[in-house]
């Protein structure tokens, strides 16, 4: 699955003054960029300095600015490699085959995916400066976690057809808001073990969250999956039934009280 609203991977070195032609500069590069994600992870964007991401990096400033003219243009070759990953797991997520897995094993191998992806520092440090200081970003912005609570829509459609598109958004939305939150919780922590914990939960949570809307029952068996009625004006859901009008089920909203027809 490609994520064509990201940036193309061919623009990940836009942001470079030099583009390194041999393995030692390359591999310099990446080492400024390990460098500069350990500073703004300890200093924070604003008090970092190159001088500071060179002496992190065992480098000469004067080797950095070989390749980046400032701060902001590593900060910014730093949002494109975390971009290129973020669409190559996507990319390598098989989803026709995750789709029929039990509810738990395919939460737990999208949680794992995302771990992955944070165990790289880059993409670790992209994630919590993201919410933590926005204004900086030049590459980056809710787009990312709209593809996000895209692509687990469409997840979830696959596994119950039967849920329509404003119950698939809000469900995903819930999913991935969520999951964000300890996330970024399980990032900012120091202690490994915790953060292994953290995750856990992240999958415990889904499931739970999930169950209702697209448990284990796929395929032929999708008459077993319960399908959750959604209040169109409040969005709760909270509904009872209230007779029927010209062969129509009708439904009112406990929390809003106002009556609805359902959809076909």
């Amino acid at each position: 699955m490609t994520n064509d609203s990201y940036l193309s991977t061919n623009k990940s070195t836009d942001s470079l003054r030099r583009q390194p032609s041999q393995k030692r500069g390359q591999e310099r590069v990446e080492k400024i960029l390990e460098a500069a994600a350990a500073v703004f992870d300890e200093m924070g964007y604003e008090a970092a300095t190159t001088h500071q991401i060179a002496s992190k990096a065992g480098t000469a400033v004067g080797s950095l600015y070989q390749f980046f003219p400032d701060k902001a243009s590593i900060f910014n070759t730093m949002e494109l490699r975390h971009t290129e990953r973020v669409k190559a797991m996507w990319a390598q997520t098989d989803v026709e085959a995750i789709v029929s897995l039990p509810l738990r094993q395919m939460i737990d191998l999208l949680v794992k995916a995302i771990s992955q992806l944070f165990e790289n520092p880059v993409s670790r440090v992209m994630f919590i400066q993201f919410y933590t200081n926005r204004q900086v970003f030049q590459s980056i912005d809710e787009g990312m976690t709209q593809e996000a609570i895209n692509f687990l829509a469409s997840i979830l459609k696959q596994r119950n057809p039967l849920l329509n598109d404003l119950q698939l958004s809000l469900i995903a939305e819930v999913c991935v808001h969520s999951s964000n939150a300890v996330i970024l919780s399980a990032l900012r922590n120091p202690d490994l073990q915790r953060r292994q914990l953290l995750a856990k939960e992240i999958e415990d949570l889904l499931v739970a969250y999930l169950e209702p809307y697209v448990r284990d029952a796929v395929g032929d068996n999708l008459n077993n999956v319960m399908k959750v009625m959604i209040c169109p004006h409040c969005y709760s859901k909270q509904i009872s039934k209230n007779g029927q009008r010209r062969g129509k089920q009708c439904y009112l909203c406990k929390d809003c009280r106002k009556q609805f027809v359902k959809s076909s």
